[in-house]
């Protein structure tokens, strides 16, 4: 049976359960799509056949779906061949892995070469991607297995062993060794893993050394070095940390020129090496560089034939000179400089570069995300939406050196999944950062999103070196103990992507996801009596009633649709039925289904407050609420919500144009009164907190449930729920069904009845829901445990 891949607000629970039970650790990593390479292979085996991966086949579409698509000619007659179809003797890797191995084929990747180059340095680095006892002798089955670092977890990507070729050759990377295999077959998994060959085209090394390593990465632009780069980079290769080097372009046309000395621009080189000689009595900086495509050497001083050799002491040529064309050459520091543009150094660890010694540094992960209306707001160049984006606080205590006053710390922001993403259209965006000290009024604040009014009044006190479309981001910053608020965020609004926010300390830092408190502050209802309501108001009550003096769901409708359209300044469609259903829920205290008067007079006094705040929040009267507009109003009637929670409403009652209209408005501000009431009221036990009470209900569960957790996961039901009409019972439950058994990864967790229970979760009278919820998340813990 295939596994249920999670999606959205599922995916990432599952994913928590998965880190709090340890998978995503190096010596642990998660199964990408469920694969188990141990189980499969021992499958093929006992079965006496050679494994085909249904998730990345030998098609087309593992090839690409532009340049490498279907129609291109770099495709026709492409033919999917195994190893050993493709030689008499193929090894998995000969004489041990080297540098030599990697050979770019018809793929522009190589930036990816260049890291697997530089990962062959360091034995322990490739093992830990290319695990060992992988071979073509026994116990062959056609398949392989290789782990990779993706945003914060290790995974372990399964693979079969046919790989592309074209005229008897292999398409993409070869060894320089006909019979060796290993480099083709990484290559291969990191394609499955981004979802095909053509989304590895064009890259940063940065992203494959963080990939095989989770290491950071800090970018130098060598035209202003620091005084100490080749002390930085000398020790960055005792560490065994990865390093690679690009020319800038200036135009497309000038992608992979060759320069007159026979470098390339904007092409990926790997630094393998430095060392330092004597040349002509004068000591020497030496720069070892290695270009992926195994040939095209540069031509300049200290190149393999270069006359400078000559004047070398024998015993010191004789150890670094090599005359071979392999793609490896040594240059002068000072040439490197000058030739090159930019140098990227991977630490490992991230060590402290400034130190001579090995430190571990103090790190923190954090996954986060810009929605549109919600959660992208763009940088600081639009004030008014800036605030909305995801926040971080990191507490600096003590100082790298006593006696001095600064804190080194490292932060660094990747976006997500973006190459998996290019087949539709979509590639990096332009993301940043900036970060704020916490003034004294503000710190030691926790649950706290701060809002517009700081931004505009308080300068950045640091920021990322530049807002550039790369997948990641990094800069090293040196400030005072104190409080500082870390703003990611894409240069412009409404640009949605997944992300990772890490930050390295060189002392113990304590940080957090600044974020509001889920809670609701709601105003006392004051019920009169009847006797207390004006007759002009029972007057009016006894037309709109009818006879049996209460107000149904259709009636209702039918009062505030008129009602509404005597205001032409507000955009409206009208309230629906279920909204107003909702509503009769939340006044409703006689179980009824009706409002009688008192109940009607409540409800009539918060229609006419929604309406006040409505206005109010409208800054630009046009009639409806921005995104921003109404988180703002939700917090002044009371509501208190995260950014997950706000990316659902955000979700459920805005237009295509992110702004919600009043009907909208109103709905949502009675739906949240309600599941406010029936949650955090009544679901706890003998006045206990409502995690208590759950965990309580529970003794076997290894959970707590967060209260942001119980409130997505029932807002997602709801919504599900309600998005189908209400006379399709058969389709309701189906999207119930769903919503609870992708959370929980099982397939038919969930009995019927519960089921149906669920779909008409929104419509219970509240005490009921106090004792049904319970019952909900006991199923959801044995549907777990299966």
């Amino acid at each position: 049976m295939e596994p249920i891949c999670a999606m959205g607000m599922a995916a990432r629970l599952r994913s928590q359960w998965d880190r709090d039970d340890g998978w995503g650790q190096n010596h642990k990593a998660v199964k990408f799509l469920g694969q188990d390479y141990d189980m499969l292979r021992s499958q093929c085996l006992q079965r006496r056949t050679l494994f085909e991966d249904s998730y990345f086949p030998a098609s087309g579409t593992s090839l690409g779906f532009n340049e490498l698509g279907p129609r291109s000619s770099k495709t026709q007659g492409v033919r999917w061949m195994r190893p050993t179809e493709i030689c008499s003797r193929p090894e998995f890797i000969m004489h041990g892995a080297t540098r030599t191995d990697i050979c770019q084929g018809a793929l522009g990747d190589c930036w990816l070469l260049a890291a697997i180059a530089s990962l062959t340095l360091n034995d322990d680095l490739l093992h830990r991607v290319v695990p060992h006892g992988q071979s073509f002798g026994d116990g062959y089955a056609g398949i392989f297995h290789f782990q990779f670092w993706q945003f914060g977890e290790w995974l372990d990507v399964v693979i079969d062993d046919r790989l592309p070729v074209k005229d008897g050759k292999l398409l993409f990377v070869h060894s320089a060794e006909g019979g060796e295999f290993w480099s083709a077959l990484v290559e291969k998994a990191y394609a499955k893993l981004n979802g095909c060959y053509e989304a590895l085209s064009g890259g940063s090394t940065s992203e494959g050394f963080e990939d095989f390593t989770g290491g950071v990465t800090e970018m130098y632009e060598l035209s202003k070095p620091p005084a100490d780069l080749f002390s930085i980079i000398r020790r960055a290769v005792e560490r065994g940390s990865l390093m690679g080097c690009s020319i800038d372009i200036s135009n497309t046309r000038d992608m992979e020129a060759v320069t007159f000395k026979k470098l390339v621009k904007g092409h990926a080189y790997s630094v393998t090496a430095v060392d330092e000689v004597v040349y002509r009595g004068t000591p020497t900086k030496l720069v070892r560089i290695r270009n992926p495509w195994g040939e095209v050497e540069w031509t300049g001083a200290w190149s393999d034939n270069a006359r400078e050799w000559d004047s070398v002491d024998a015993s010191t040529r004789g150890r670094l000179q090599n005359r071979s064309e392999d793609g490896e050459f040594w240059m002068s520091f000072q040439d490197f400089l000058r030739e090159f543009s930019r140098l990227e150094i991977c630490n490992l660890t991230a060590d402290a570069l400034e130190a001579s010694q090995v430190k571990k540094w103090s790190t923190s992960l954090y996954q986060g995300e810009w929605r549109r209306g919600s959660t992208a707001g763009g940088c600081r160049n639009f004030p008014a939406t800036f605030w909305i984006n995801p926040q971080f606080k990191i507490t600096l205590k003590n100082p790298d050196v006593a006696g001095h006053n600064d804190c080194t710390f490292l932060v660094a922001l990747m976006q997500k999944d973006r190459r998996k993403q290019r087949k539709e259209g979509k590639d990096m965006e332009t993301i940043g950062f900036a970060i704020y000290e916490v003034p004294k009024e503000f710190s030691g604040q926790s649950g706290v999103h701060l809002k517009q009014s700081f931004f505009l009044t308080h300068g950045s006190t640091a920021r990322s070196e530049l807002f550039i479309n790369l997948r990641e981001v990094s800069s090293r910053f040196r400030l005072p103990p104190g409080e500082y608020i870390i703003v990611p965020s894409t240069f412009e609004p409404q640009k949605e992507g997944d992300f990772v926010l890490r930050v390295f300390s060189e002392k113990p830092a304590d940080s957090e996801e600044m974020d509001d408190e889920i809670k609701a502050d709601l105003p006392k209802v004051n019920v009169l009596d009847e006797s207390q309501i004006d007759a002009g108001f029972k007057s009016l009550f006894r037309q709109l009633a009818g006879a049996d003096m209460e107000i149904s769901v259709t009636e209702l409708q039918t009062i505030l649709n008129r009602i509404v359209k005597k205001h032409k300044d507000l955009k409206t469609d009208g309230f629906t039925l279920e909204a107003c259903r909702s509503m009769i829920n939340l006044m409703d205290t006689d179980g009824s289904g009706k409002l009688g008067l008192t109940e009607f007079h409540v409800l009539w006094e918060k229609i006419k407050n929604y309406l006040a705040m409505f206005r109010k929040f409208d800054i630009d009267k046009s009639g409806a609420m921005s995104s921003y507009e109404m988180r703002m109003a939700l917090e002044s009637a009371g509501f208190k919500l995260d950014n997950r929670i706000f990316q659902l409403i955000i979700l459920r009652y805005t237009e295509q144009d992110l702004n919600v209209d009043f009907d909208n408005f109103v709905t949502c501000l009675v739906r949240l009164e309600t599941m406010f009431m029936a949650i955090f009221d009544h679901v706890c036990i003998n006045g206990r907190d409502m995690d208590a009470s759950l965990l309580a209900l529970r003794p076997t569960s290894s959970c707590i449930w967060s209260r942001s957790a119980l409130f997505i996961l029932f807002i997602s039901i709801a919504q599900a729920s309600q998005d189908a009409a209400s006379d399709m019972e058969t389709l309701r439950k189906f999207k119930v069904t769903h919503v609870l058994n992708v959370a929980c990864g099982v397939e038919n967790a969930f009995p019927e009845h519960f089921i149906y229970k669920t779909v008409s979760m929104m419509d219970l009278p509240e005490t009921q829901l106090s004792t049904y919820l319970p019952q909900c998340f006991e199923f959801i813990d044995e549907a777990r445990k299966q």
